[in-house]
């Protein structure tokens, strides 16, 4: 999951909204037919889709998982899930139930599936709940979690915080204690939506103490878990997570959805130390990491300079 830098101004929208070519010109450069479109200028044109939120976007981010990419495919399924519109779910599901499709992408069509709370999704989440592979199994099971939780009429409201995602499962709002927290979210015995919500009631508190304790997730059993924790690191932006994520992409053993994460978060970060690391992995053996990088090392020229330019459409 990439961390969208809000680079498309509201005027820019509505212009695109009222003009069909505009469409167009994003579906050419998203799907790139020619084979010709940088990897990164997709994604921003995913992103641009993303901010246009309606549903010819929908249709448009649709077409493209025809594409070999596993890492683009799971970011048009993690920006359906963002997007949270019921017309999405069909797509979703199909991406979900082929299983010739990377456990990667058909973790997050499910993670999208509980992003949108649509309670007609629980049986088809319920069906894979035991899939071979423990991301989408893990995936599933939170999502499952999530629908019930926001289609429970007893729910407390979770205050605004400086996120805007829609996440795996909301933050612990009656814990405000780093320890606390830490232990819920270290012990693998309890289940992984209350483990979740401790994790992201630690990136909402947000200081170097719960940084810390977050970064002891990468020692957690479940890739799943660890890839969430690098992509909360992405979020928060704080340079005391570099040391881990450095740690957690350099380490060859690690799975590639997780080294992905840790990649993609150092171009979030953007510290002067992630540059020569991200460099050095642009050309990983894992095509994902590979690609993570490469749109990495974008997000860090945007970040370092604040000037990235407009897609034009």
């Amino acid at each position: 999951m990439t961390i969208s830098t809000e680079i498309f101004q509201t005027t820019s929208l509505e212009s695109i909204k009222s003009n069909p070519s505009a469409y167009e010109n994003l579906e050419a450069i998203l799907t790139n037919k020619d084979g010709q479109v940088p990897l990164h200028k997709r994604f921003r044109a995913i992103f641009t889709l993303k901010n246009l939120a309606d549903e010819k976007s929908v249709d448009i981010l649709a077409k493209a998982f025809d594409d070999d990419s596993a890492l683009l495919k799971h970011e048009l399924a993690y920006v359906l899930g963002q997007i949270k519109d019921p017309y999405a779910n069909p797509v979703l599901r199909t991406v979900l139930a082929n299983k010739s499709e990377d456990p990667m992408v058909r973790h997050e069509a499910a993670e999208a599936l509980g992003a949108i709370g649509d309670s007609s999704s629980l049986d088809i989440l319920e069906e894979y709940l035991n899939d071979e592979y423990a991301v989408v199994r893990e995936t599933c099971e939170l999502a499952i979690a999530r629908i019930k939780y926001e289609n429970d009429k007893e729910k407390l409201d979770v205050p605004k915080s400086l996120y805007t995602s829609i996440d795996p499962a909301p933050p612990n709002i009656k814990i405000q204690s780093v320890s606390e927290l830490r232990e819920i979210l270290l012990d693998a015995k309890l289940p992984l939506f209350e483990r979740y919500r401790a994790m992201f009631a630690l990136r909402n508190l947000g200081n170097t103490e719960a940084v810390l304790a977050l970064a002891e997730g990468f020692n957690d059993s479940s890739a799943l878990f660890r890839h969430e924790i690098a992509y909360v690191f992405g979020q928060m932006r704080s340079p005391a997570s570099v040391p881990a994520l450095i740690k957690t992409l350099e380490n060859m053993n690690e799975l590639y959805m997780v080294r992905h994460e840790a990649a993609e978060a150092l171009g979030s970060v953007a510290t002067p130390e992630c540059l020569p690391v991200l460099k050095r992995f642009k050309d990983d053996q894992e095509r994902v990491v590979k690609e993570s990088c490469e749109v990495a090392l974008d997000m860090y020229e945007y970040e370092s300079s604040q000037g990235f330019d407009m897609l034009t459409v």
